[in-house]
Order: structure tokens, then C-alpha cells, then sequence
């Protein structure tokens, strides 16, 4: 049976979308999201930095977010008379809009060119909250392979929805995973930020392209015959990359040039599901408790760039010890300047152990 999904809409509006398993044990009714509920927050405002032409978000609203609630006050697990939740139904994996986006809930083009002082402009956009499974603990690591393999599905379909509103110009999904990390809630989950530009991060990436010919196949080609490759499939490879910033920093690469998740065929999707599990749980081997990290999923802009970017995952952790974290000081905070703990072939070599222990 193929994955399915129901759209659905909260009682302020949002949309909301259940995702089923191929082998769900659920019905397809779910329920009406009965609260009653404040009206939405205004789209927060974005400011540029004139030093560096960035442009920051200021989203006030997002203050006022639940932090660290105890189990059975979870907002993301199904509802229940005593926790009216944000997801009124069971589920396998749910997406909704954020009720606190750091971007949106207006859409539209903005013109961001140039660089001046005090310019400022509506954070258009979306944020949605990806629920990977309805039990308040866990990780994507601690999904079943069935169900990893519907939460790839939904980011394949929300990365083309949300690629085709008007004025987003990028689609980030990426899982932040422990405390260590700056989690409000331990519910597995992730996020979807839609963009209303190329982000910074891109934009450097697109200079590198711009310079380095076939750039993505040159890093694959040169990685591959390296020591630090930790996974190979038949489609993916995970690998410490050679210029690692983190201590513990891992990086796949599709074999084949694809922009984003919805360019992935169902071949790369179910190889996709078993070596991120293998690689996660063997992250989370490497100590006696859970690492915290950032799964990043970086994806080509909508717009520009399509045949220079490849859809790649950046896994990075703090973590350079059992009970040590690496904190961005003077040298990375302040002037971007890295200075690596651990060589990426060590670490590499760590990895691996960690994934043959899982």
C-alpha cells in the first residue's frame, strides 16, 4: 500500500497533514480540531544587517512558545481532553503550520536587493512542524523503517508545496535533537522553514559552484576515496567531510545530481530511509546517552541554482567528549573563523565504530 495523506485545517486556520504509513493500523477519519482558539500572530518583520546585508527575522510572538512541558501536556502528541493538543487525531506523521513562524503566515515577493540602512520588510514565508511519531520521547533515530520512510515522503511533498507559494525562494527541513542543542520540546519532530531569499549559507555555496566545476560530483568522487567515508549504499554516501568544523560533522551526498527531496525517486527514498536510521543510531552509539546534533537538509533554491546545488545532509554535533560540548567562542562567534578539535579522519574512524556498535 502506498503512503497517503489527509489535509486538514486547525481551528485558527493552519493546515494541517497526516502522513500514513504504508502499513498504517489507522483509520482515515480524524477528528475536527475543536479548540477555541487566539487569533494568529502578525507576520513578524525582517530587518537587514547593513554590515553584512543579512537579513535577520525578529519574531517576538516566538517568545511565548512552550518550553520543556512535562509529558502529558505535550502540544504534539494526539489530543486528548486533558491535553487539547495541536494535532486533534492519531497519527503516523503529522505536519502543520507553526503556530509561532519565525516566517509567515503572509505570502508574497519581496524585492531584498541591495544593502542600506534600517531597511526593513514583512518575514513572508511558512514554518511547519514535521511530528515524526505520536509518542512524546524518541528521535528520528528511533523510528521503525516504516515510518522513517513516510517522514522522507513528507518532506519530499511539503519541499514541492511549499517550493511553488509565492516568494519563497528556499526550502530548509532539519531536525534539532537535545537539549544541548536549544529543544523546547522532546517530542520527535522537525521543521520545514520556507524562505523568503537564498540564505547566507547558499549563497556562499552558489560562489564555490560559480568557481569549482562540477562541484558536488568532485567532493563525491574525492570522498569516496578517502578514509572517511562511514556508510555507502547504492544511492547515498555519508562521509566526515575533509574540512569538517564540528566534532562530531557528517555529511550525504545523493550519487546522482538531485536539487531537493522532491527529485528523489522511490529507489533513493527507501535506500534514504535505512542509512539515515543505520547512521543516527550509530551517532547516538558513540556515548552511553543520546547525542544532540542538527540534521540539516540542505536543498537548491527554487529559482536559481537548480543544476549547482545538490540536495546533501549536514549532521553536526557540539558533542567532543562524553561529558564535554564545543561552544562557539571568540574565534567561530565573533569572525567565523573555525578551528577544528579532532581531525576529520579520527573522527570518521569513531563514527564508524559507533554504527557497527548499532
Amino acid at each position: 500500500m502506498p503512503i497517503t495523506r489527509h489535509d486538514h485545517h486547525l481551528a485558527d486556520g493552519r493546515e494541517l497533514f497526516y502522513f500514513d504509513d504504508a502499513d498504517t493500523q489507522l483509520s482515515a477519519e480524524r477528528a475536527i480540531d475543536t479548540r477555541v482558539l487566539e487569533p494568529r500572530p502578525e507576520t513578524a518583520v525582517m530587518r537587514q544587517d547593513v554590515l553584512t546585508g543579512e537579513w535577520i527575522s525578529i519574531a517576538a510572538a516566538r517568545q511565548n512558545r512552550a518550553f520543556l512541558p512535562p509529558a502529558h501536556l505535550d502540544p504534539l502528541a494526539p489530543s486528548t481532553p486533558a491535553n487539547p493538543s495541536e494535532v486533534p487525531s492519531n497519527y503516523d506523521v503529522a505536519v502543520f503550520e507553526n503556530k509561532s513562524p519565525s516566517f509567515g503566515p503572509a505570502l508574497g515577493a519581496v524585492d531584498l536587493h541591495g544593502v542600506g540602512f534600517e531597511r526593513s520588510h514583512p518575514s513572508v514565508g511558512r514554518c511547519e512542524v514535521v511530528c515524526f511519531d505520536p509518542a512524546s520521547e524518541g528521535s528520528f533515530g528511533s523510528l521503525s523503517a516504516s515510518r522513517a520512510r513516510t517522514v522522507i515522503e513528507a518532506w519530499a511533498q511539503r519541499t514541492e508545496a511549499l517550493s511553488a507559494m509565492d516568494g519563497v525562494e528556499q526550502v530548509f527541513p532539519f531536525e534539532n535533537r537535545g537539549e544541548a542543542i536549544g529543544v523546547t520540546l522532546h517530542h520527535p519532530h522537525g521543521q520545514i522553514y520556507a524562505y523568503p531569499y537564498v540564505t547566507p549559507r547558499t549563497q556562499r555555496l552558489l560562489a564555490s559552484a560559480a568557481v569549482v566545476p562540477n562541484l558536488f560530483e568532485g567532493i563525491l568522487e574525492r570522498e569516496l576515496a578517502s578514509e572517511r567515508v562511514v556508510l555507502r549504499g547504492e544511492h547515498w554516501t555519508a562521509f566526515v567531510p575533509f574540512a569538517a568544523r564540528w566534532p562530531i560533522e557528517v555529511h550525504m551526498l545523493p550519487h546522482r545530481h538531485v536539487p531537493d527531496f522532491a527529485a528523489l525517486d522511490d529507489a533513493e527514498k527507501d535506500e534514504l530511509s535505512r542509512l539515515y536510521l543505520q547512521l543516527l543510531r550509530g551517532i547516538d552509539a558513540l556515548y552511553d546517552t543520546p547525542t544532540p546534533y542538527i540534521a540539516a537538509w540542505h536543498q537548491a533554491p527554487v529559482t536559481i541554482g537548480r543544476d549547482a546545488v545538490r540536495l546533501m545532509l549536514q549532521l553536526t554535533s557540539p558533542r567532543r567528549a562524553e561529558n564535554k560540548l564545543k561552544y562557539l567562542a571568540g574565534s567561530e562567534a565573533a569572525m567565523g573563523a573555525w578551528i577544528g578539535d579532532v581531525t576529520p579522519e579520527a573522527t570518521a574512524a569513531f563514527v564508524r565504530e559507533g554504527i557497527a556498535r548499532a
